[in-house]
């Protein structure tokens, strides 16, 4: 299967909503690991970007954009309109990464708009 169409605006330019499949999320928890946060903590001394944290970061992004991107897929969307990250520490070195939007099956529009 084919990835869905994906924006964080309203609407898809050149595409016209033909179906609106609710909700769609992708969510995942992740802890700091002891090494990480030794690694993290090294690094923090010298400034700059904590590229372990970094890491860590885009990784959670990017599993929970794409369980959300299977969600939509199984209610049978082709793209997801007004999607968002949102994170959450759920307690002390653990933090909740959701990603969500809506998802809809799009036409192309004839019209171009």
């Amino acid at each position: 299967m084919q990835d869905p169409m994906v924006t964080t605006a309203l609407t898809l330019p050149g595409y016209r909503i033909v179906r609106n499949l609710g909700i769609v999320r992708g969510i995942i928890v992740r802890s700091r690991s002891l090494v990480g946060n030794i690694a993290g903590g090294l690094q923090s001394l010298f400034g700059g970007n904590i590229t372990i944290y970094t890491n860590l970061c885009e990784r959670a992004r990017a599993d929970t954009y794409r369980l959300m991107c299977e969600h939509a897929a199984e209610r049978g969307a082709n793209a997801i309109i007004s999607m968002r990250y949102d994170a959450t520490e759920v307690m002390a070195g653990l933090t909740e990464v959701l990603c969500y939007g809506t998802a809809v099956f799009v036409e192309a529009d004839p019209a171009g708009r």
